[in-house]
């Protein structure tokens, strides 16, 4: 059992949470007994992987090289890397489409904000890393133009 105290709008409740069963819970509050349906949990989300192909280096080395991401003026490929973790809403763009510097690739949802991820360069989405729905950490690789 567990007791809550919250204020809304100026009123106080006492909210005391009694047994759950599946969605059930019984819960008091200000003394009055209710019988609550809560919403099914939804399923923990995914924990997605996507491993980042590179271009080969031309001496193959034994050991696995750190990642080091490198600066988006050169020409080459480049990631746009995830500035913050967060839910994918939306993926604008597609494998192959020419993008501009400045286009918004996707939308971010995070801290409850709708956060544009824009394009760093000019050039052709090489790859997309993650789609809609998808739960992502900060740093994660997103989208890579070439």
């Amino acid at each position: 059992m567990k007791e809550y105290k919250y204020t809304i709008n100026g009123n106080k409740y006492n909210v005391t949470i009694g047994d759950i069963e599946e969605n059930i819970a019984k819960v008091e509050v200000n003394g009055v007994p209710y019988t609550v349906e809560m919403e099914k949990a939804p399923a923990a989300p995914k924990k997605v992987v996507r491993p980042v192909v590179a271009a080969a280096a031309p001496a193959a080395a034994a050991a696995p090289e750190p990642k080091v991401s490198r600066p988006a003026g050169g020409g080459g490929k480049s990631g746009i890397k995830s500035p913050l973790p967060g839910v994918i809403l939306q993926v604008k763009v597609n494998v192959g489409d020419q993008v501009t510097k400045g286009q918004v690739l996707m939308v971010l949802e995070a801290m409850k904000m709708e956060n544009n991820i824009l394009s760093d360069k000019d050039g052709k989405v090489a790859a997309i890393n993650v789609s809609k729905g998808d739960s992502i950490l900060e740093g994660t690789d997103l989208i890579v133009i070439e």
